[in-house]
């Protein structure tokens, strides 16, 4: 059935530098497969469902004819439905690039239907997996060439809230936490919100590096190998750490433990749920420790239980990493921040993007 003119199949190089100029891109694999990870801002329209997939696959085992015979009819009455669900609204001039798992018969079904129509289809060489290896390629590549400016600071510093600052000005901006859905800590988990695979984080943060400049300034988080369950690219992380050009936020306690309070306040009403967290933990601290700040957990005396967890857990713990994993942390320029408040992340911001740079040799405080 892929018949499809060799002109109208399109290598995974090409199509990826060229997506803004299609009209659509068509994942036609079964939902599970899409869940998992797919093109950003590609639509699914399958031609086999989860169930039909895998009765198909099984039947293939079997004999490769019969499958054939089976998954020809559901692909094409799926497609009959997606065009019915889909098409009644597209122009003639409709461009979409299409694509299954490795550009094979599912994709080329597709494809073949909609050049039929008339329409301006491409189907993309070597589908998701050839997809899948230009963004393992450029996450390889494309950390070297960047100017990152690495924010650095304890535990409820400010460090996310001056970063949305910085874009909220224009400033160039990797959230890694935003694109992970995950602060990064052992409370880090979003409430309702599940962190995305390990492709799909792939996947966007190679959308997030696409379209940053390398020639300016990129200000990002200092961050783990690892945010939650999701591991950075090692070139990502090795480009942070030899960045030049680190930044040490500060704050003063109490503001930083009003901003544990105001970006945790969900703990208040998920009080066991935090119980259960920090016994991870009872390897570092210890059961007494641990049943301790539990206790005023279920008393609701949530500002000692993060003032003790800052100063006996997480500010020890992260300046030993920072200092022997940032060999430029020494140098770092210092951002004093009063509170985390818009008015001081604004002024913050503000000198960050007019000298973003500046290293004068202010040590973080021990």
């Amino acid at each position: 059935m892929n018949s499809a003119p060799r002109s109208t199949i399109i290598p995974a190089p090409e199509a990826l530098a060229t997506l803004a100029d299609f009209s659509a891109i068509i994942d036609v694999r079964s939902p599970a497969e899409f869940a998992e990870d797919h093109i950003p801002g590609a639509l699914n329209w399958p031609v086999l469902d989860d169930e039909e997939r895998r009765i198909v696959g099984t039947l293939y085992k079997d004999s490769p004819f019969e499958a054939r015979k089976l998954g020809a009819a559901l692909v094409a009455r799926n497609i009959a439905r997606q065009l019915d669900t889909h098409g009644a609204g597209l122009p003639r001039h409709w461009r979409p690039l299409v694509y299954c798992w490795r550009g094979g018969q599912r994709s080329g079904a597709m494809h073949w239907f909609l050049g039929q129509i008339g329409f301006k289809s491409r189907q993309l060489a070597g589908g998701y997996k050839a997809y899948r290896a230009e963004v393992r390629g450029a996450l390889e590549a494309l950390p070297a060439g960047l100017q990152l400016q690495v924010l650095c600071g304890r535990t409820g510093s400010g460090k996310t809230r001056l970063l949305q600052a910085l874009r909220a000005q224009g400033g160039q901006v990797l959230d890694l936490e935003a694109l992970a859905a995950h602060r990064g800590s052992v409370l880090g988990a979003l409430p309702g919100q599940a962190q995305p695979s390990q492709k799909a984080f792939d996947s966007r943060l190679w959308q997030s590096l696409r379209a940053l400049d390398p020639s300016q300034p990129i200000f990002v988080e200092s961050e783990s190998r690892k945010i939650g369950q999701l591991r950075l690219p090692e070139a990502l992380h090795q480009a942070m750490r030899n960045s030049p050009h680190c930044c040490w936020v500060e704050m003063p306690e109490a503001a930083r433990v009003q901003l544990l309070l105001e970006d945790y306040g969900h703990f208040s009403q998920q009080v066991e749920s935090f119980c259960g967290l920090i016994d991870g933990l009872l390897a570092l601290r210890g059961r007494q420790k641990i049943a301790a700040w539990q206790a005023l957990a279920r008393a609701g005396d949530f500002a000692t239980v993060f003032t003790e967890l800052m100063r006996e857990h997480y500010d020890p713990g992260y300046e030993k990493s920072l200092s022997g994993h940032y060999p430029n942390l020494a140098q770092a320029r210092r951002i004093e921040l009063a509170d985390g408040g818009q008015a001081a992340l604004a002024a913050a911001a503000a000198e960050l993007l007019n000298n973003p740079a500046s290293n004068p040799g202010v040590s973080p405080p021990a």
